[in-house]
């Protein structure tokens, strides 16, 4: 993400979607700026006060735009959450009330599904179904192929207006820190299509290498066909994510 000014944004209201996700809308003066459909892309939830392992850096978040209203001038940001094992972030979304405060950077971009695909396989777990979400609602009608979803818990299946012959697929997983095949093998189980795939996956770090061995050396998906990023490590923190991140790129390039 280039640099670009932070932003001070207030709660304005919050509520839970499902058991385990937390919608927080905010509202605040510096969004008349905030460049318009950025739906899906991210923003950096900063943590001035948080004790820092980078001195020149503050801590921060990295979470998904599941909306921005520029008219009404509002953002909308789900947060997962992750039982007994909550981050700084979590913590601060589940404990904030409606007038705190919060600075952000961004927004940042990620690659969405390509609409001139011949059908789509799109895939999260709940760290990514923001972002799927959004994908969902720029699918074509149509479009065909499968949306595969792994969730924490019945109750946390969410409605999904989908095009007729796209393919709704949750798997049900109350533990993801420990069972991390549950989403893998939900994909390789899908039928694999005639033509060119736009494949979009979001995930646990350890889940992203398994299936981008399936993409690329079962499947051979062409690199310019698919999105495929891990949102999250089990056991590691953001920070430690992102240096586990930076490492398997250069080893997989």
């Amino acid at each position: 993400m280039a640099k670009t000014a932070t932003r001070v944004l207030s709660v304005l209201r919050k509520e839970l979607v499902t058991p385990n996700m937390l919608r927080i809308v905010f509202a605040g003066e510096s969004l008349a700026e905030f460049p318009d459909n950025c739906d899906g892309g991210y923003i950096k939830l900063i943590f001035p006060d948080v004790p820092r392992s980078h001195p020149d850096r503050p801590v921060m978040r990295t979470y998904s735009i599941r909306s921005f209203d520029a008219a009404s001038g509002v953002m909308t940001v789900d947060f997962a959450l992750h039982g007994e094992s909550g981050g700084i972030a979590t913590d601060w979304a589940l404990n904030a009330r409606v007038g705190d405060n919060i600075l952000i950077a961004g927004p940042g971009t990620i690659k969405m599904v390509d609409p001139a695909a011949d059908w789509y396989l799109i895939a999260a777990d709940m760290t990514g179904l923001p972002a799927l979400l959004c994908n969902v609602e720029r699918l074509p009608a149509t479009a065909q192929g499968y949306v595969v979803v792994e969730v924490r818990s019945e109750a946390d299946k969410v409605a999904l207006e989908l095009p007729e012959n796209v393919e709704m697929h949750w798997v049900i997983n109350a533990a993801p820190e420990v069972e991390k095949g549950a989403l893998v093998e939900k994909v390789k189980a899908m039928p694999w299509l005639d033509g060119k795939v736009s494949v979009w996956t979001a995930c646990e770090f350890d889940t992203m290498r398994s299936l981008r061995g399936y993409y690329r050396n079962d499947r051979a998906v062409g690199r310019d066909q698919f999105y495929l990023s891990s949102y999250w490590r089990a056991g590691r923190t953001e920070d430690q994510h992102k240096v586990d991140k930076q490492a398997d790129s250069v080893a997989a390039a």
